[in-house]
Formats: C-alpha cells, structure tokens, sequence
C-alpha cells in the first residue's frame, strides 16, 4: 500500500495503484458545469492529471495558480485538476481565481478517480479526499510520470513535472519511440 504524510504523520492510500508504464484508467468526473470529464485514457494529446486534497485551501490554491499559468503556455495539452470539492465549489474558485486554463473535476460522485489512481486517503484528518498527486499521461494513454507528493502540505515539482510535460507532449505517437 502506497502512503504519504500529512504533517509528518503517515496516511495510507487505497485503491489501485498504477505507475509509470501504465496505461492511465478512464474515468470520469464532474465538471464545474455539472457536465462529465474524462479523465486518463487515449486523447490524442498530452493529458496532465493534477490531485489536490481541497481547492480551497492555501497549498491546493496555490497549485492550482502555478498550474494554470503553466498551462497557458502549452500547446496540445490538457491538463485538469480534481479533488473531491463539490462542482459548485470548484466553480467559484475558478472563477474567484480568474483559473481559465484547467479543466477542473470533482470526484465527489463515486471516488472512481481516487480509486482507480491509488491516491485516496484511507485514513487520518483527511481520509476520503484525495493526496496530492500529478500524473501525465502522453498521447496514447500510457502514464509517462507520476508523483505522490510525499508531503501533502507541500506543492509538487513543478521542474520535475514541466520537463515530463514536455517529454510527454512531444510525443505524438504511442510514446514508445524514444
């Protein structure tokens, strides 16, 4: 079972752990509008999958800024935020925080998200929300970088996770041509 920490102490995840190599689940999540969002599988482009436990806390707000910034500046590449806030919720951050290029989704409904990428938190504080996670999957949905960051109350690497971007975008074909 994979962990992380909250504040130095240890939090289990459950659900099905998937790694790099991997070919990134389907699933599906709800959108600001209500509508649904696909997450993982084949797109066609680069997809990148950023877990946050709460968009409105200080740490998911800020990660949520850099990652909006970062992504105005990509071609071909979808990058979407999820969490377990409510649409609604989700909805007046964005517009709140003037946040115009994520897709953002809430896996309120039935966790499937949480689940099927192993980042649910099964115990401690937060248990039931997802840990703080990026995933970028490449074109043909295969998983080309992952990152459960070890500490929830600190951000991803952002260098780490730009240069996977890049590689992963680059890519048009199944990923595998390098």
């Amino acid at each position: 079972m994979a962990t992380t920490k909250l504040k130095g102490n240890e939090v289990n995840l459950s659900g099905a752990e998937v790694n790099v190599g991997d070919i990134a689940p389907v699933v599906t999540g709800v959108g600001a509008d209500l509508s649904d969002i696909t997450i993982g599988g084949q797109r066609g482009m680069a997809q990148v999958i950023i877990a946050v436990p709460s968009l409105d806390t200080g740490v998911c707000a800020s990660e949520a800024r850099r990652f909006n910034v970062e992504a105005s500046k990509l071609d071909h590449v979808e990058v979407v935020i999820v969490s377990m806030d409510l649409p609604f919720a989700m909805k007046r951050f964005c517009t709140t925080e003037g946040i115009e290029n994520l897709k953002v989704a809430s896996d309120f409904r039935a966790k499937a998200f949480a689940k099927s990428y192993g980042v649910l938190q099964a115990n401690g504080p937060l248990a039931g929300l997802t840990a703080r996670a990026v995933f970028i999957v490449n074109p043909s949905g295969k998983i080309t970088y992952k990152e459960i960051v070890s500490e929830i109350t600190q951000e991803p690497n952002y260098d780490a996770v730009l240069a996977a971007i890049t590689e992963a975008s680059s890519t048009s074909c199944c990923g595998s041509c390098h």
